[in-house]
């Protein structure tokens, strides 16, 4: 097969068009081309009046090594590489006899999914643990927070069946370096869970949490279907370690019983929102150390503007869809200041795991047709601006603490009932309270009450993050015109951008100190977005199949001798 770049088109082609270019470009006959299929497709608008779409594509030809040699200086037409996926082993049906512990997967967000499919399509049989409830009860509580304020510390944005990522714009694309294309394992995995096939090839794939929600399910029938188990309600509460091996798992269910499961491979994937449990492992001695992560506002504005800064004439082309940005400022205090987890059409959403404290995120869904498009405008941080002032040394436990100082203040400026602080962009930087929004209202709920984040002596984020933010806000104006519009919304706080801490691990992807563990994802601080935690709960899977199975790191077997 072979692979041909950078093959552009008008944005609003005929069907017939792209097999004609392919035919034109390579200079052969059109009944010298027998297939082909879309890889990427990515719309390229740099320059807006003209933008097109740029083809990556994969040929099948009657005679591609004379293709092959006439393009041989052609760094556009190249021998299409090997995505298949490739199990590092299969085990037979008689391998569970004998009897051994399974592995266990703690957490079941898209590390975990991804683990315990993995190990499930090996023939492993694991046992996944989740302190949440199944995907649509989880909805039911989400949903409760948000339109009446109830809370649920066991089922929520954070703690549930698909993890943060259901409640999200869905994005699926990564900037990780991929050499074995695992991301395409993943894709290719959501597509037969019912993800539309357009995410295969499209630059910037995403979903949104409508169809997640089924898609989790069908994928979690896969893992069930194969062996494997889920039990919801079981939170992780100690682990028993002997000899610097892990040696099992205690859990308590939502009744109360506490279950004890004897295990010598456990993959921890837990999200970053974990806190209890954390703090558990770092009790038992499990090594980890603190790390940077960033926090901030949600800032909202009309889609319609995001569309026209970045679209130009095209805005509102339906092939395009909404607009998005990524946009970064270094400040003059020396610090970093960047869009997170942008969300086109969509909406802010409440996403406490804990009471009494307030945390936003983004969410869209597949349609992306919100009125307001928004995005976390954040700020970096690291151990030295939440390390206890008093201790020796900076405990991994620092960071929770810090998120919480700040998540606590943004719920008592909200009021109370998990309403949200907010402020008009203009009065932001003006230095003056908001006694009501404009013309962009916060989509946020239960609600926002307007305010002042930065009040002397009742900030809603230390007093070096709003002062970045304040000389941030009128830099990406220059690049987004409208940016700073006096109207905008920024709702406070987002705290919960990444893990504020690292469960270290070797290059086996095991505890440094306690064999069998597995730290992986997000909350080890090994992933950041549906796509990264889901690669990385392939490659740890892997390794735990690996140290199960006593093979070499680097083992491997043909496609052909696995099953269908």
């Amino acid at each position: 097969m072979l692979r041909l770049t950078e093959l552009r088109l008008p944005l609003n082609h005929a069907a017939e068009a792209l097999r004609q270019a392919i035919v034109a470009r390579l200079r052969i006959r059109d009944d010298e081309l027998t297939d082909f299929t879309v890889f990427k497709r990515a719309a390229d608008a740099r320059k807006k009046a003209a933008m097109v779409f740029s083809y990556t594509i994969d040929c099948t030809l009657r005679n591609e090594a004379a293709v092959l040699k006439r393009f041989a200086d052609d760094i556009h037409v190249r021998v299409a590489p090997d995505t298949r996926y490739k199990f590092v082993a299969h085990v037979p049906a008689d391998f569970h006899a004998e009897p051994r512990p399974r592995p266990l997967v703690v957490g079941f967000g898209p590390c975990g999914l991804f683990a315990a499919l993995i190990l499930a399509q090996m023939g492993l049989r694991p046992i996944v643990l989740e302190r949440g409830k199944p995907v649509r009860e989880r909805t039911k509580d989400t949903w409760a927070l948000w339109r009446q304020g109830v809370l649920t510390p066991e089922s929520n944005v954070q703690f549930g069946e698909g993890g943060a990522g259901t409640f999200s714009d869905g994005k699926l694309w990564s900037q990780i370096s991929d050499p074995r294309h695992l991301t395409r394992k993943v894709l290719t995995e959501f597509v037969q869970a019912g993800a539309p096939e357009e995410i295969l090839y499209v630059a910037k794939p995403h979903i949104g949490t409508f169809r997640l929600v089924s898609m989790v399910e069908k994928m979690r029938a896969q893992i069930t279907a194969l062996g494997g188990e889920v039990r919801f309600g079981q939170r992780l509460t100690d682990i028993a370690i002997e000899g610097g091996q892990v040696r099992g798992v205690t859990c308590v269910d939502a009744a109360g019983q506490v279950h004890e499961l004897r295990a010598d491979h456990v993959v921890l994937a837990l999200g970053h929102s974990a806190r209890d449990t954390f703090a558990m492992l770092h009790a038992r001695g499990v090594r980890m150390e603190a790390k940077p992560f960033s926090i901030g506002f949600r800032i909202e504005h009309p889609q319609s503007l995001i569309d026209r800064a970045r679209l130009g004439p095209n805005a509102g082309n339906p092939l395009l869809g909404a607009a998005d940005y990524k946009l970064v400022h270094h400040a003059a205090n020396g610090r970093s200041v960047y869009s997170f987890c942008m969300c086109p059409g969509g909406t802010v959403v409440a996403a406490t795991s804990e009471p009494l404290r307030v945390v936003t995120n983004g969410m869209s869904q597949y349609s992306r047709n919100e009125r307001n498009a928004n995005a976390g405008i954040v700020v970096g941080i690291g151990p030295r601006d939440y390390a206890d002032p008093n201790a020796a040394v900076v405990s991994p436990l620092d960071g929770i603490a810090f998120q919480r100082v700040w998540e606590s203040r943004a719920y008592e400026l909200g009021g109370g009932d998990y309403i949200a602080p907010g402020q008009r962009v203009g009065d932001f930087l003006a230095g003056q309270v908001s006694s009501e929004f404009g013309s962009v209202q916060p989509s946020y709920t239960p609600g926002v009450r307007p305010t002042d984040l930065a009040a002397p002596g009742r900030e809603s984020l230390p007093r070096y993050a709003i002062d970045a933010i304040r000389v941030a806000l009128p830099a990406f104006e220059r690049q987004i015109r409208g940016f700073a519009m006096a109207d905008a919304v920024l709702t406070g706080v987002e705290t919960r951008t990444s893990s504020p801490l690292r469960i270290t691990r070797g290059p086996d992807y095991q505890s440094l100190n306690v064999r069998g563990l597995f730290p992986a994802g997000e909350g080890a601080g090994y992933a950041g977005g549906i796509m990264s935690a889901g690669v990385d709960g392939i490659e740890v899977a892997e390794a735990l199949a690996r140290a199960l199975l006593g093979l070499p790191q680097d083992a491997a077997i043909p496609p052909h001798a696995l099953p269908a």
